[in-house]
């Protein structure tokens, strides 16, 4: 069993950027909006740190057009429990409903994960999200869903980037796909080892089962609500956070029609 900290840290001062370092989120930005992908080689050379790949994150995400305060809207996830996990603000723009088509955006790939989403009931402090265990993490979540993630890279050298540059590019996502939420009450102590999960890609079928890297979506949450309040922020009720995927990472073209669906949770539906 996880412990809970005694005390929480003192809270960091973010990281300031230089010129280099928003030139790369102009170019990232313009890639975004339907501009060239970004050639990666002076930008490997600058990013060194995972203080800095966040800190280009924020600022990547702010020169998108979003206002100040907590994103309502993330990802995060890691391969295993015993790996960092990662974080990432997802545009407006891209967060879709059930159903949508998705041609209107400017994606280079079309690469999918199927996921879960949860959907915070309370608002969370900072010292709050230090406290937090994996145990007491689903207490603090109101509504689920099935959610299908489209990945895509602004660099040239698309999955092959590293991963503090991947980070940097809003940890490669490039649209979520939302399904129905539906209370989480019933899934406090949900079977997910057990969970199966069948993914659609055209005419292609993949059946997966108990394959989430981390074994429950919540365990995700005591890390990515500390990173979200790190700089003293409350994290708002209804944020909602996409808990990393159940299929790897799957090939779609243009055109193909993607279903998604956990059974006894909901299906999720997009068409590239």
């Amino acid at each position: 069993m996880s412990s809970t900290p005694n005390s929480s840290p003192a809270l960091p001062v973010p990281m300031a950027l230089g010129d280099a370092d928003e030139a790369i989120v102009q170019t990232l930005r313009h890639a975004h909006r339907g501009g060239p992908a970004v050639d990666e080689q002076a930008a490997q050379a600058r990013i060194t740190s995972l203080e800095q790949a966040y800190a280009l994150q924020e600022r990547l995400y702010a020169a998108l057009g979003h206002a100040p305060g907590v994103p309502p809207y993330w990802k995060s996830g890691g391969p295993s429990r015993s790996e960092p996990m990662r974080h990432a603000p997802l545009p407006m723009a891209g967060v879709r409903p059930t159903g949508s088509a998705l041609g209107t955006l400017p994606l280079r790939h079309r690469w999918v994960e199927a996921e879960i989403a949860l959907r915070l009931g309370q608002a969370v402090t900072p010292d709050q999200a230090w406290r937090l265990t994996p145990e007491d993490a689903p207490a603090l979540v109101d509504a689920l869903c099935v959610s299908i993630e489209a990945v895509d890279s602004r660099w040239a050298a698309g999955r092959a980037v590293s991963p503090l540059l991947k980070l940097a590019d809003l940890q490669v996502h490039g649209a979520l796909v939302l399904g129905e939420f539906r209370p989480f009450a019933p899934f406090q102590s949900h079977d997910w080892a057990g969970q199966e999960c069948q993914v659609r890609i055209g005419n292609v079928v993949r059946n997966f089962r108990g394959s989430l890297g981390v074994g429950d979506p919540s365990w995700v949450l005591p890390d990515w609500l500390r990173h979200l309040s790190r700089h003293g922020a409350a994290v708002p009720a209804g944020t909602v956070v996409s808990t990393g995927t159940w299929c790897g990472l799957l090939d779609a073209e243009a055109g193909d029609e993607v279903s998604v669906e956990f059974a006894g949770v909901g299906v999720t539906t997009l068409r590239f």
